[in-house]
């Protein structure tokens, strides 16, 4: 397996060099001012956005065959196509995952937007998942995808009990946000990145991913999770930077997430799927106020 974090590029072709996450680029400030307008050329850092490829190949077949495509940013690439392949109940978990690896091109060149994600023998799949193919862009999860059905993915654990599970404090809960922005390292240096953070229920950090997409970001939490063993996150608190969609809250009901915490509004979808889900939706969690949406004996205790 190819590890995620090699920089290296192919002996074939070594000026090939993989995307970072931030690029530079040439730009001109603007400022207003009297009598004239001041613009002042400077060197900018941006968020990388490329896509990334992600083949699927069943064990016995002869090549690999396409399945999605998404638009993100480059970093922890294979916890992304875990983290998707999950998510999306194409895979049942991390026994059915073997080998991932970055496609070579025919050149013999490295391609670092394709992976290749090899199933060990007698992985099971779902026939039609298969047959459909997905297309996401860092605006929107869910573009392309055949129909809202395709949404209601099954979770692989029961739903989290509303009256058990992690309490969490409001002082808690409302610190929850900046101490996700306090840990968005890149987004520091673009200010254009969405973050997942997974945290305990003390509000202890344990983990965080930013990507370009929002959806692309919780998948690369879920996936660092899974290939580390550590699903169901039943004691865990995911905090998001963005709005609580619908399919984000589908992806947290996969991975077990009894609490979703966000920095913007949810839908009504989201809101419904966590309520069936058993999850403890906080949205608006900014300063000292926060909604709690559906099961709200986490945070406000009762039963």
């Amino acid at each position: 397996m190819i590890e995620d974090g090699a920089t290296a590029a192919t002996a074939a072709d070594p000026e090939v060099e993989r995307p970072g996450p931030t690029v530079r680029r040439r730009i001109w400030k603007v400022r207003l001012g009297a009598p004239e307008v001041e613009a002042r050329e400077r060197l900018d850092t941006l968020t990388t956005e490329e896509p990334l490829e992600i083949r699927l190949h069943p064990d016995g077949a002869a090549e690999p065959f396409p399945l999605s495509v998404t638009m993100r940013t480059p970093g922890h690439d294979f916890e992304l196509a875990a983290g998707f392949l999950f998510t999306e109940g194409i895979v049942p978990g991390r026994e059915a995952i073997g080998q991932m690896e970055y496609c070579v091109g025919p050149l013999a060149t490295q391609q670092y937007n394709t992976i290749s994600v090899r199933l060990r023998p007698g992985a099971s799949l779902d026939p039609q998942r298969l047959t459909r193919h997905f297309y996401t862009t860092s605006s929107c999860g869910v573009c392309g995808k055949a129909s809202l059905d395709a949404l209601h993915t099954q979770a692989r654990w029961p739903a989290p009990d509303p009256t058990a599970g992690p309490r969490l404090d409001p002082a808690t809960v409302a610190a929850l946000p900046d101490r996700l922005r306090e840990a968005q390292g890149i987004f520091d240096r673009t200010g254009g990145l969405h973050a997942s953070g997974l945290f305990d229920a003390r509000g202890e950090l344990r983990s965080v991913r930013e990507d370009v997409g929002r959806h692309n970001a919780l998948d690369k939490l879920v996936g660092e999770q899974l290939l580390a063993g550590r699903l169901p996150l039943t004691d865990g608190v995911l905090v998001v930077s963005g709005r609580a969609s619908f399919e984000l809250v589908q992806k947290a009901a996969m991975a077990g997430l009894p609490v979703f915490v966000a920095v913007g509004a949810p839908s009504s979808l989201a809101a419904a799927a966590a309520a069936d889900s058993g999850i403890t939706l906080i949205g608006f969690a900014r300063g000292t106020t926060f909604n709690v949406y559906t099961h709200p004996q986490r945070v406000l205790g009762g039963d």
